[in-house]
């Protein structure tokens, strides 16, 4: 089993800063790569930004391209999610997912374990 925990959410005013931080425990994989989803009230969940196993490839989302940032530490098992220029439309709860894997994907579908998610409150 694996466990995800997220961390960093809150509550921020438009144009302001959070980074957020999923920690990995349990029985993970040598090889895998890591993604990062949200939804929404009354949404569907949807894809932000992937990271695979080398960290050396990223994909974002249109919406948050140039805006978040993805990294991680593979020592730490962690992975991370600066976002700046916050929006309001950013408002959702952020989950973190890992991809038994070393490419990374944009499906939901493609992750097989998930955190519990942390709320991102983006006030106008």
């Amino acid at each position: 089993q694996v466990q995800l925990v997220e961390s960093g959410g809150g509550l921020v005013q438009a144009g302001g800063s959070l980074r957020l931080s999923c920690a990995a425990s349990g029985r993970t994989f040598s090889s895998y790569a890591m993604g990062w989803f949200r939804q929404a009230p009354g949404k569907e969940r949807e894809f932000v930004a992937a990271i695979n196993w080398s960290g050396g490839s990223t994909y974002y989302a249109d919406s948050v391209k140039g805006r978040f940032t993805i990294s991680r530490d593979k020592a730490k098992n962690t992975v991370y999610l600066k976002m700046n220029s916050l929006k309001p439309e950013d408002t959702a709860v952020y989950y973190c997912a890992r991809r038994n894997t070393i490419v990374a994907g944009s499906k939901a579908e493609q992750y097989d374990y998930w955190g519990q998610g942390t709320q991102v409150t983006v006030s106008s």
